[in-house]
């Protein structure tokens, strides 16, 4: 019995699906993946998963994407599998279409953020909304992770073949940082005792608007100094950003880039933010609200669905630079709200712990296998 696991990239596997893979080996199937990049396949194959390079494009129009058909077919003549779970819009998009043809099995789709959503370009809903409602003949179960996409996915499937759970799973720290390894972890940052820091953990991007906490933090430092940023990740807009704190000569800044010690981090943060116009559930979010961190956020689909303003954090709108200001502030000047907020935090994000989402998938598994 085999099963196959889909994405763009092997890292988004890694990354979130690890878990529901060791769940199918448990039950005795062999595991499957196929998508791309080398360095996350050789961590997949030790975990006795077997990978099949896919040349996809996360383009849309990239040709290369008819090779990546092409292969997936050329898998599917030759590989039966009892059920295929896809992930990344266009990867879920080829390979339904290729696995239908095939007529064997059953294939789950689960969106992590459909491309159209409230407020999206018209040309998403035009392009990505049409490519879903083709799709969805080919689609015998679709899962939704936030409360918008689970409406919208109305509009595509029947009821009983769509279901919502509570995004991809969180687990909850287990190394806790000692006083002193705090305190060590921050001098190393350059950041004293004292500091109040924000950390932001988000692929430096134009979506995840780095520059919107940017462009208001001289205000912020004047009214809270003791503020400090991390600015956690990396991305195609890491220069502009650092040439922008430069030009400005924003001070208390700092860019950390790729970290593996990110539970950590969250342990020294007094507060987290990540103010996308678009998301699917972030997991980013989640873990700052294991680590009890009250978080600053914008008011978009998959951020809202996590933080409740005055309960947990602040949810601002869009481009408001003073309700911005105010939710950091606020939070900076008051270490019992923080404390406060981040216990809600921690009891809120229960739903969302690893343990607790693998058995809302059980039965969605168990289902389509009959």
């Amino acid at each position: 019995m085999k099963v196959l696991f889909v994405a763009s990239v092997y890292s988004h596997l890694m990354a979130f699906h690890v878990p529901y893979m060791k769940y199918f080996q448990s039950q005795g199937y062999e595991v499957w993946v196929a998508g791309t990049g080398a360095a996350d396949r050789e961590r997949l194959e030790e975990l006795q998963v077997k990978c099949v390079d896919i040349p996809f494009s996360r383009s849309p129009l990239n040709i290369q994407n008819l090779n990546a058909f092409k292969a997936l077919k050329a898998l599917f003549k030759t590989e039966k599998f009892e059920l295929v779970h896809v992930h990344t819009p266009v990867a879920a998009l080829l390979t339904r279409r290729a696995f239908k043809s095939s007529g064997y099995g059953e294939i789950i789709y689960t969106t992590h953020g459909f491309h159209f959503f409230k407020g999206a370009p018209r040309q998403n809903w035009f392009v990505y909304y049409t490519a879903e409602k083709l799709a969805a003949k080919w689609t015998d179960h679709l899962i939704t992770i936030n409360e918008e996409d689970y409406k919208n996915a109305h509009k595509l499937l029947s009821a009983e073949k769509i279901s919502y759970v509570h995004g991809v799973g969180v687990e909850i720290t287990s190394e806790i940082l000692t006083e002193d390894e705090k305190d060590n972890l921050k001098k190393q940052l350059g950041l004293s005792s004292k500091s109040v820091v924000i950390s932001c953990i988000a692929e430096l991007n134009a979506n995840k608007n780095h520059q919107f906490i940017l462009r208001n933090w001289q205000l912020l430092k004047r009214d809270c100094p003791q503020l400090e940023l991390l600015i956690i990740g990396t991305g195609e807009s890491e220069n502009d950003l650092k040439d922008y704190v430069s030009k400005e000569q924003l001070s208390g800044v700092h860019f950390l880039g790729f970290r593996k010690d990110v539970p950590n981090l969250l342990q020294i943060s007094d507060i987290v933010t990540l103010l996308s116009h678009r998301e699917g559930l972030p997991k980013s979010i989640m873990e700052a609200m294991v680590a009890r961190v009250p978080c600053v956020v914008t008011n978009t689909r998959g951020l809202r669905d996590l933080i409740k303003s005055n309960e947990n954090g602040y949810v601002v709108n869009h481009e408001d630079d003073h309700a911005l200001i105010a939710a950091f502030t606020e939070l900076c000047q008051s270490e019992a709200l923080r404390d406060e907020m981040g216990k809600c935090a921690k009891q809120m994000v229960k739903p969302f712990l690893l343990d607790n989402v693998l058995q809302e998938y059980i039965p969605i598994y168990k289902k389509m296998l009959k």
